[in-house]
Order: C-alpha cells, then structure tokens, then sequence
C-alpha cells in the first residue's frame, strides 16, 4: 500500500496537472503569429485558441473574437476542445477518489479496499496524462508541418504558443501522479494473507502442544 507521503505528492500532481489542462483548454495560446519573410516587422499578432482568436495591436490593445462555428477549425482544434475537457472532468475524479481511498482519510475504513481505489484513481490519472498529450501534440505536428511547409505562404503560417508546452507539461505530471500511485498502490495478496494466518495458527497448536 502507498504510504500517506506518496498520496499527498500524487495529489499534488494531479492539482497541478488540472490547473495545467484548465489553462490549456481555456487560453488562446495553441497557435501564434510567425514573425518570418515579410511577417519580420507587423503592427499586429494573433493568437489562435480552442474557443477565440485574439489580435494583439503594437500599441498594446487587444481584441478577442469567439470563433463563430466549429466547422471553420481544423481537425486538431476539434479534437482538442474535446480531450481537454474529458481530461479536467477525468483528473477531478481521479482526485476525489484518490482523496476516498488515501490513508489519511477515514471515508473509506476497510484497509483492504483502499489499495485498490488508489489503483484505480492511478489508472484514471494516467488515462488523464495520455488524454491531455494527444491533442498538444496533434496540434504541435500541424503547426511544424505548415511551418516548414513551402506552399503554406508566410501570413498564414504559425509557431507553437504557450498553451502547447503547459499541456506537455500537465500531461508529464498526471502521468507521474498516476504511475507512482500504480506502483505503490498494489493490493495485498491473497496467498500472502492465507499463509500469514497458517503459520500463525501453527504456531498457536504448537504451543498448546508444549
């Protein structure tokens, strides 16, 4: 069974990596402006995102518009409004069951299930981890590959923006929350409970014998 220090940096973890999947999700930061060719001096920046766009004047001023439909976003940023939330609502429930079953805690008080809840929260947080990788890293491809593309002119071409590295950074976290969990977390064996009792039910004969 994990030890309580172990639970709580796991925890940790996971809060971490959902704060990073709530900024990834929520930022226009995918998809940013490249200062190439004719591109070297502007007046302007954009910034692309799940849900807006954003221009950003020389002068300082910002103005952000909603996209107005899904279908005018690439195959990437479709995908990714979806796995970003699954992965927030996924690591959220990773976290209050990790909470149910930590040995700090009394909500769950049968010592044998609480191996197994962490387990699972350890599971969940690495499904989280896989989720939140995906669409950073689809996104990321799209972006190099137009990048270094010739036939894509230099107006339309784009850089990494920060929400790509906080999404591979979210992402590295929840799997390290999850995979400590499954290594330290493994129920006890059955086989190692029967002979524990006949050894100790041995020596309780063997004692009434002498």
């Amino acid at each position: 069974m994990a030890s309580s220090g172990v639970q709580i940096m796991c925890i940790f973890l996971g809060i971490l990596g959902l704060v990073a999947a709530i900024v990834t999700c929520a930022i226009p930061k995918w998809k940013v402006s490249a200062f190439i060719g004719q591109n070297i001096v502007t007046a302007q920046s954009e910034n692309e995102g799940l849900w807006m766009s954003c221009v950003t004047q020389s002068t300082g001023q910002r103005q952000c518009k909603t996209y107005d439909s899904l279908l005018i976003l690439s195959a990437d940023l479709q995908a990714a409004r979806a796995l970003t939330i699954i992965c927030s609502l996924l690591t959220s429930l990773s976290i209050l069951i990790l909470f149910a079953g930590a040995d700090f805690t009394t909500c769950v008080e049968n010592p044998d299930a609480k191996p197994k809840i962490c387990l699972v929260a350890g599971i969940c947080l690495l499904v989280a981890g896989v989720l939140l990788i995906i669409p950073v890293s689809w996104s990321a491809h799209h972006v190099v590959r137009d990048f270094k593309s010739p036939l894509v002119p230099s107006s339309n071409k784009r850089e990494l923006g920060a929400c790509i590295f906080i999404g591979w950074a979210g992402g590295a976290l929840l799997l390290l929350a999850g995979g400590l969990l499954c290594c330290f977390s493994r129920p006890q064996s059955g086989n190692s409970n029967h002979t524990a009792k006949y050894y100790s039910n041995s020596d309780h004969s063997n004692k009434n014998y002498v």
